[in-house]
């Protein structure tokens, strides 16, 4: 695929950086995408391979196993991948939020203990924070963990949309906490696949992201060491907002490098099929339907590349990203099904690829928060300005 993105970068390190990413991307990810999505295959072996060329740990510290890379040349490499395949470029950003609750408010020993397992590229992650009746209302879950006479924990309830369940290594699990009858609020606990009482639904059926597992959890009777406690009792709430902040910048990447491939699509299309004796993109009105998705990828690009240079800068960035999710998943799912009509009848069919983009482009609209809910965040921010 020729690179239509004309990236402003730094130095040749990051150059690099992408060059390997792309090459990796267009080698290992763009010939099987269409395969395993039909499919409904989780892509496990290749996960592994992106971990092994570091690419599943950018954003972490080089001490813990990481690559010590700013946010806005990951989310870049996160875009790359995406514009191959969506499912997996998802899977990197989930892997990459479920790592952040230890990095950010584990102990050093647990830091020590966990992080360079987790990032050294043969363990996946998985965040449960959802539950059946408390999606876009994290405080609302039932799930609960109970202290145990030799300073453990116990847990019991069940967790909905949990993207890797069934398939990860660990879980970020949120949960209750309760002890001798006083409500400590939601907590973190890191669960181990394998852990007796965890167990796990059959995957969701779904409309796109076939590639990509999502299933339910289940805990039954799960007892947990006292140093599975991530953060303080009662910081899961904190935690959980603070992590969704940044994994919303890496859901807006996987929607800008849809977009892009859709757009690639489109316009490779628009080149080469003729009506009236010329190229359908000579025709006016199909020219501004693809300057207007261009201008639509390149707008949301610029969001997302704003937000992340804020968070780069220790500067607060929570509006910022939530702004980024919202443009970003919104221009995808018009551009995908803009790209459908582009290729008119053909892009209904399954020869082409745009129709399982703009299958794709909808839940991105959904989940790490609905763009209802990011409304909520960015006119909250607004009620807070002097």
């Amino acid at each position: 695929m020729p690179d239509s993105v004309d990236r402003l970068l730094d130095n040749e390190e990051h150059r690099a950086l992408l060059d390997l990413t792309i090459e990796i991307a267009e080698r290992e990810l763009a010939p099987r995408a269409a395969e395993y999505e039909a499919a409904e295959r989780f892509p496990r072996e290749l996960m592994r391979l992106l971990g092994r060329a570091g690419l599943l740990s950018l954003t972490y510290p080089v001490e813990y196993g990481g690559g010590g890379q700013q946010y806005q040349i990951y989310l870049q490499v996160l875009e790359e991948i995406g514009r191959r395949w969506a499912s997996v470029a998802v899977g990197i950003s989930v892997h990459s939020l479920a790592c952040y609750p230890t990095f950010a408010f584990g102990t050093d020993q647990q830091r020590s203990a966990w992080l360079p397992e987790f990032l050294g590229g043969e363990l996946l992650g998985a965040y449960c924070l959802s539950e059946p009746q408390a999606g876009s209302d994290p405080a609302a879950v039932l799930t609960r963990a109970e202290r145990t006479p030799d300073g453990g924990y116990l847990l019991n309830g069940s967790k909905a949309w949990v993207t890797h369940g069934g398939v990860a290594d660990f879980y970020n699990v949120f949960a209750r906490l309760t002890e001798r009858g006083a409500d400590h609020g939601v907590s973190c606990f890191l669960v181990r696949a394998g852990t007796p009482g965890l167990s796990f639904a059959p995957p969701e059926r779904k409309m796109g992201l076939t590639g990509s597992t999502t299933a339910g959890v289940q805990l039954d009777g799960v007892e947990l060491g006292p140093e599975a406690l991530i953060g303080a009792p009662g910081q899961g709430l904190r935690i959980a907002y603070s992590a969704l902040d940044s994994g919303r910048l890496g859901i807006a990447a996987c929607a800008v490098g849809l977009g892009q491939a859709a757009l690639d699509a489109a316009v490779g299309y628009a080149k080469q099929r003729e009506t009236f004796g010329v190229p359908i993109i000579e025709h006016q009105g199909l020219a501004f339907l693809l300057a207007d998705m261009a201008a639509g990828v390149d707008s949301a690009r610029a969001t997302l590349l704003d937000a992340a240079r804020r968070r780069d800068a220790g500067r607060p960035f929570s509006r910022q990203a939530s702004t980024a999710k919202l443009v970003s998943t919104d221009t995808a799912m018009k551009v995908t099904t803009d790209a459908v009509q582009v290729f008119g009848g053909a892009g209904y069919t399954r020869d082409f690829p745009v129709e399982r983009y703009m299958r794709e482009a909808k839940i991105m609209q959904i989940f790490e928060g609905s763009n209802q809910i990011q409304r909520m965040v960015i006119s909250r921010h607004l009620a807070r300005l002097p």
